[in-house]
């Protein structure tokens, strides 16, 4: 597919351009560009086995209703002649690179959403790149030129319609929504499409007699607050095309973790603790290649009931090898119910800082849990403080 150059349009004044740049189909795109004999075909890239989840499908697999986070099982049955392909992460990340390194060249002000997606600010560029429509042709072409992939680009005066206009011409399309023209581009879309509406919030809205987003619009502002407290003045601001977020354009990482969902429910102390001894070294080994420390330790679970729990724990110092992340896990391990049946475990490094910051730490700290802050009088030092000075000599 190429993308061709779209015609200049006539001067619109911005006084803020917003591009939402999102990859058509990220993983199984670079698995097609990786393997030629994919090429065509509907792929389709996640976790295999009786739990598998779909992380990602090929335009070729969609046609069939496969969809992301859709199990295996499901998509093998939608689409029987779909190529399975286990996730390829480093890949994907170093891609994401190159992705965002070229957005960097058509503005500072970034804010990456995911591997493959991105805001960018371009206000006051149009000297240099051309106006909204223009930008948004040149970065697919500067994205396809580094990486052989397409790419979607939404352009309006604000986050949340940037990304609305992404979506609705996928794969390779662009839409612009000029200043003033965000309501009557949003009225059509269904309720769904705002931010913050799922499936339940949706029922409970077409049940009042809200389908469309112009529904919303139409509706007096104050009446949606006493209906639905926040979330009413929440939708009524997006259905109106409101939307005053800056781009956070902080990049740096708040965290770094690794999860498996299991093909059995687990139970116990053991059969955890099993499980994630290789996602500690994934960890770590992460750590060190992003040459980050991590000044907390975050436990997951998922339950057989699909409800979830966490439990975190903030270290003495910053640490990123394997001795350090495994006394942390005994510490919590305690600290979670691993009475009940469990379908997925996960670890997360938390609270990062580069590897070559200075690192302060008192001899007189203690490990402090989310829901216990601070040591209290009387309570012991744990044996991780001690292990974890041994490990990391100052």
């Amino acid at each position: 597919m190429t993308t061709s150059r779209p015609p200049r349009s006539a001067a619109v004044p911005w006084s803020r351009v917003v591009l939402h740049v999102d990859m058509d189909a990220f993983y199984a795109s670079v698995e097609q560009r990786d393997r030629p004999d994919l090429q065509g075909k509907p792929v389709v890239v996640g976790g295999t086995g009786r739990r598998g989840v779909v992380s990602t499908a090929s335009y070729e697999a969609r046609k069939f209703g496969v969809k992301s986070a859709m199990s295996t099982m499901l998509a093998q049955r939608l689409c029987p002649h779909a190529i399975f392909v286990r996730p390829r992460m480093s890949v994907y990340v170093e891609v994401s690179k190159q992705i965002m390194a070229v957005l960097g060249r058509f503005s500072p002000s970034i804010e990456p959403l995911s591997v493959d997606e991105a805001f960018v600010d371009a206000t006051g560029t149009e000297d240099l790149f051309g106006p909204p429509v223009e930008l948004a042709w040149r970065i697919q072409r500067a994205i396809r030129e580094e990486t052989a992939l397409s790419c979607a680009v939404g352009a309006a005066a604000n986050k949340y319609v940037a990304k609305v206009a992404s979506d609705l011409k996928k794969p390779g399309g662009i839409v612009v929504v000029a200043p003033g023209e965000e309501r009557a581009f949003l009225a059509p879309l269904p309720i769904e499409r705002l931010w913050g509406v799922g499936p339940r919030t949706a029922e409970r809205l077409r049940a009042d007699g809200f389908d469309l987003i112009a529904d919303i619009a139409a509706s007096d502002p104050g009446e949606l607050q006493r209906r639905y407290g926040a979330l009413g003045t929440h939708i009524s601001a997006l259905a109106r095309g409101q939307d005053d977020r800056p781009i956070d354009d902080d990049h740096q990482r708040k965290s770094l973790g690794a999860e498996r969902t299991l093909e059995h429910d687990i139970t116990g102390v053991a059969a955890v603790r099993s499980q994630l001894v290789p996602l500690i070294d994934e960890v770590a080994a992460g750590l060190r290649k992003a040459e980050l420390r991590a000044s907390g330790v975050r436990l997951k679970l998922k339950y057989a009931d699909f409800r979830r729990t966490s439990r975190e724990i903030l270290l003495p110092e910053p640490v990123q090898d394997t001795a350090s992340l495994t006394a942390a896990l005994e510490h919590l391990l305690p600290r979670a119910d691993l009475s009940r049946p469990m379908r997925l475990v996960g670890l997360a490094a938390t609270h990062l800082v580069p590897a070559s910051a200075p690192r302060q730490a008192s001899l007189f700290d203690q490990p402090q849990t989310a829901k216990t802050r601070g040591p209290g009088p009387g309570r012991r030092r744990h044996p991780h403080q001690a292990r974890a000075q041994r490990h990391h000599p100052r």
